[in-house]
């Protein structure tokens, strides 16, 4: 497999760049993306603001961003990388949306090499500043890129965009569950619905306590694996389970957790890191592991704890202003439905299997971005020749 140099500016249709402009902001409106909107093969729709239509016409004056454009952050963070999936939206600073040339760079392999750890390395090899380090525009344009043919690169990027294509197919299920799991938990313990809205005589309101407490137990550092450790660096924020840790803690011995805990991290609740047990495991000091009383508890115990409800009330009695911590006492007496023991048992055996399938995604989901992440290297380098692969 051949490669060709070229200076990114020669290769790219577009390279567009709102540094130093800052649009007036309305309450609804286009979407206007920023460096926080943008997350590795993932724009945050949640963490952007809006401008008026009249807005939008006078401020996108050197460009307007295309579905299928490539958005790059230059700074706070430098190398964050995705793909656009719309055409209605408005760019302001901290981003470039970059459009390859037409037969010479594929957007798509340009996303998965600036990725890379090639395209990484070559961003922060060309960064300045202090305080806060970046990528200037009129540099990113000179750097040089080496890539095959436009065929080969649109292989690369098929056998990439496949991986991630079921990475975000297993993602949507997962969310689909989830979202079904807490409808029935608020159908039933906060609204009542089966009992037309009215909590039935038999249960009552009660605390967190009384159905869960803290793990006391402790478990051997040497009886762990990268796959069973749980620390605040590898839970993911937004519910979204947990990836590989990537180091074992150096202690002797750290919390143990067993199938049908749940986890927490305690360290700013507000990213709402959470997490089911599906095996035994262990957890650092900042995750909270919390056990339920009774083993028909546990789904229950993790729907109320994922809700949004849970968090809210968790930050609001977290202490520290740089590092909010959860405070273990307030928790607890976070106040719960405490329902019938029928109830728990039918509401597990409707959510048990939910969460069974949603961790059997993760796994999958987890697997294949390892792939990925081994195949990406070797395809940019041209360690892996796709020249004769047909697609």
């Amino acid at each position: 497999m051949k490669f060709k140099t070229y200076i990114m500016e020669d290769a790219l249709e577009a390279i567009i760049d709102y540094r130093g402009k800052t649009p007036q902001k309305s309450e609804s409106g286009i979407p206007t993306l920023s460096a926080k909107s943008v997350k590795n093969n993932f724009i945050d729709y949640n963490n952007c603001y809006y401008i008026s239509q009249e807005e939008y016409n006078r401020f996108m004056v050197r460009g307007f961003p295309k579905k299928g454009d490539i958005l790059l952050t230059t700074e706070a963070p430098l190398g964050m990388v995705a793909k656009l999936d719309r055409d209605d939206i408005a760019i302001a600073q901290r981003l470039l949306t970059l459009r390859g040339k037409n037969n010479i760079l594929d957007n798509d392999y340009l996303l998965y090499f600036l990725q890379s750890s090639t395209g990484q390395h070559l961003l922060k090899s060309h960064e300045t500043g202090t305080t806060v380090t970046g990528i200037k525009q009129a540099v990113f344009r000179k750097l040089e890129i080496s890539i095959p043919n436009i065929e080969d690169q649109r292989k690369i990027a098929t056998i990439l965009s496949a991986l991630d294509s079921r990475i975000l197919i297993n993602t949507a299920i997962n969310e689909n569950l989830e979202q079904q799991a807490q409808a029935l938990f608020k159908a039933w313990f906060v609204d009542f619905e089966p009992f037309g809205g009215v909590m039935p005589d038999d249960w009552r309101m009660g605390t967190l306590s009384e159905i869960c407490g803290y793990s006391k137990d402790k478990i051997d550092i040497d009886n762990l694996t990268l796959d069973s450790y749980y620390s605040t660096e590898n839970m993911q924020p937004n519910r979204q389970g947990a990836v590989q840790a990537t180091t074992l803690p150096t202690i002797k011995q750290t919390t143990a957790c067993k199938k049908g805990d749940v986890l927490i991290s305690n360290i700013r609740p507000y990213f709402k890191k959470i997490l089911y047990c599906f095996s035994d495991c262990g957890c650092s000091t900042d995750v909270l592991c919390f056990v339920p009383n009774k083993t028909d508890y546990s789904a229950f115990l993790y729907c109320a704890l994922y809700a949004d409800k849970f968090f809210d009330y968790m930050v609001a009695g977290s202490k520290g202003t740089k590092m909010p911590r959860g405070d273990k006492q307030q928790i607890m007496v976070y106040p719960i439905c405490i329902p019938s023991a029928e109830y728990i048992e039918k509401f597990n055996q409707a959510v048990a299997s939910m969460l069974e399938t949603v961790y059997t995604n993760r796994i999958e989901a987890n697997n294949l971005a390892n792939l990925r992440d081994t195949l990406l290297p070797k395809l940019m380098n041209g360690e892996i020749d796709v020249s004769a692969v047909k697609i």
